[in-house]
């Protein structure tokens, strides 16, 4: 496989070839069946795909792992873009199968490229925690167990990443704008102050665009709850 010719020469041939792998993508983020007939999350997962067809660099690891990405982050804008409240959950499967194609496409040093670009950013992401008196053992001690608590987190840390006024605060004081989150959330103060740095590193993780496989390793995917 010539992934560089592939890219620029051939894409339509490419991305005709990769529609079962997008669409396996998007099926897996939204959670539902999909038909390339009826479903605008198919067109919006097509697009992406052809955008990190022309965004891909070799720097950026593995290109299917990248796209899985591009794709994923396109559905939450389109999802935040049509609804009030997208619900956002950390998947438990194994979603491992979707893979299988892209992955016999890949050669060792994509997958070499791929480990390198993931270490690069776990160092990035680490040396960010430092500005905010944080580390990966804090953040291990000051993670909630139940997944419900991390799933209403997460869309909280989601809503509030999206919150231009909050993102300015916390580069600034490099805290959490307690008050101004619990404003906008309608959340408990007790709740954002008990797990505020686990917050604080997830709205890190949302509004920082050059973390695209830590967000990719969170796993995260739209749920079909409305309510927060």
């Amino acid at each position: 496989m010539n992934l560089k010719k592939d890219l620029n020469d051939n894409r339509n041939d490419f991305i005709e070839k990769s529609k079962k792998f997008i669409h396996s993508v998007a099926a897996n983020i939204c959670k539902k069946s999909l038909q390339w007939e009826n479903d605008d999350e198919l067109s919006i997962a097509l697009i992406a795909f052809d955008k990190a067809c022309e965004s891909y660099v070799e720097d950026k690891g593995n290109f299917f792992g990248y796209s899985k990405v591009i794709i994923k982050n396109a559905l939450i804008d389109y999802f935040r873009k049509n609804a009030n409240n997208p619900y956002l959950t950390f998947s438990t499967e194994d979603n491992q199968l979707e893979y299988i194609d892209a992955k016999n496409s890949m050669t060792n040093y994509e997958l070499e490229q791929e480990n390198i670009k993931r270490g690069e950013e776990i160092i990035l992401f680490n040396d960010e925690l430092k500005k905010y008196g944080l580390s990966f053992e804090v953040l291990a001690k000051s993670s909630p167990i139940h997944k419900d608590t991390k799933d209403r987190l997460l869309n909280l840390a989601f809503i509030c990443a999206n919150e231009a006024s909050i993102l300015e605060y916390i580069y600034k004081s490099k805290m959490l704008p307690v008050k101004q989150i619990c404003l906008l959330t309608n959340s408990n103060r007790k709740l954002i102050e008990k797990w505020r740095r686990y917050i604080l590193a997830l709205i890190l993780i949302f509004s920082n665009r050059e973390y695209v496989y830590i967000r990719s390793y969170l796993n995260i995917k739209v749920g079909e709850n409305d309510e927060y």
